[in-house]
């Protein structure tokens, strides 16, 4: 059985082997502006079906992401919030 390998980011944050405007890297941008995303905010600004997969192979990569459910009426979704570390300094 052969044991897949992941691609990892490089030190300018753009998947290795990926053009810079991919999803991936598009969503991380959003994110690292401090914004939120749900599925239909990927859907529509950056034609991703499959934000938690995206999601999941960021925080594979090492980004603390964070998922709250949000429950609507009758309707239930993630959204997902990268975690800043702040640094304290005195």
């Amino acid at each position: 059985m052969l044991k897949r390998k992941y691609k990892t980011r490089s030190d300018k944050g753009v998947l290795r082997g990926h053009s810079e405007k991919s999803q991936t890297d598009q969503i991380l941008k959003h994110m690292q502006e401090g914004y939120g995303i749900t599925p239909i905010t990927a859907l529509n600004n950056y034609g991703c079906f499959r934000l938690a997969a995206v999601i999941f192979n960021l925080k594979k990569e090492g980004y603390n992401i964070k998922t709250t459910i949000v429950k609507d009426d009758d309707k239930k979704f993630a959204r997902y919030k990268l975690e800043q570390k702040y640094e304290l300094k005195f």
